[in-house]
């Protein structure tokens, strides 16, 4: 988060048993939720802006079907 910009406020519905596991880490971990639940969709953008890159850097690889991997395979006596 920039410092200059304040935190947003959002509702967020979570199942019984998640909410609860949420308020123990938080509580151990000595967190709030608010910092456990940032912390977890900051990885997951992460994560997908990884994905998204490495789709990019693969764009032009030749793409294979699924019938000629098994056939190559075949050929080579792998299957």
């Amino acid at each position: 988060m920039r410092t200059q910009d304040p935190p947003k406020r959002a509702t967020v519905y979570f199942e019984p048993d998640i909410h609860r596991a949420l308020r123990l880490k938080a509580a151990d971990l000595d967190r709030s939720i608010s910092d456990l639940v940032n912390e977890a969709v900051r990885q997951s953008l992460a994560e997908d802006a990884a994905d998204l890159a490495a789709i990019e850097a693969r764009k032009n690889e030749p793409v294979l079907s699924f019938e000629s991997v098994v056939e190559d395979l075949r050929r080579r006596g792998r299957l």
